[in-house]
């Protein structure tokens, strides 16, 4: 099962993390970040199939044609674990390193939206407030990474438990004739 996991944790992550800084990249030149969430989401859901060839594969080839509900859970869990811990390394460096006004850009873009919206300005000031807020929190290592994980994961666990549902296969005994 180690080498399954790790194997194919790797692989999701390696996509999920070079298509994060693509998009990151292409985001900062368009900082609209409309179109952002939904190709973000896509490339996580991307990179996740490989939860579903690692449990096809530990079922087929590592554990002969078997495998329990939880037992594929688990190995689909932890594919996407390393996949996002290795989405949570490649945005803090991108973040710390390549793109530290992110949180501004992301601030003035909530604002210009609400103003064109037409919000009442006191809705505008307390948006602000709260992103003075959120953006102070981020600046803490845990709550950043926290927070990163919390875009990632939750789909990891969807997709690993919708994969395991999927790919549950018990051993099938034939009843013996005269039973």
């Amino acid at each position: 099962m180690k080498k399954v996991v790790i194997t194919y944790g790797l692989i999701s992550g390696v996509i999920v993390s070079g298509l994060m800084g693509i998009t990151v990249a292409f985001s900062s030149g368009h900082p609209d970040f409309n179109h952002s969430y939904l190709l973000g989401y896509g490339t996580m859901l991307l990179a996740f199939s490989m939860v579903f060839v690692g449990i096809k594969m530990f079922r087929d080839k590592c554990n002969g044609g078997v495998v329990s509900f939880g037992k594929a859970f688990r190995v689909g869990f932890f594919i996407a674990l390393i996949a996002s811990t290795m989405y949570v390394a490649a945005w803090a460096i991108e973040y710390n390193y390549l793109f530290p006004d992110f949180m501004e850009k992301y601030v003035s873009k909530i604002v210009s939206d609400l103003k064109t919206a037409g919000a009442a300005q006191a809705t505008i000031d307390a948006k602000v407030n709260e992103m003075a807020r959120m953006r102070e929190m981020y600046k803490n290592r845990l709550f950043f990474i926290l927070l990163t994980y919390a875009e990632i994961l939750p789909l990891g666990l969807l997709v690993s438990l919708i994969c395991a549902l999927i790919l549950k296969k018990g051993n099938q005994q034939q009843p013996s004739v005269g039973q």
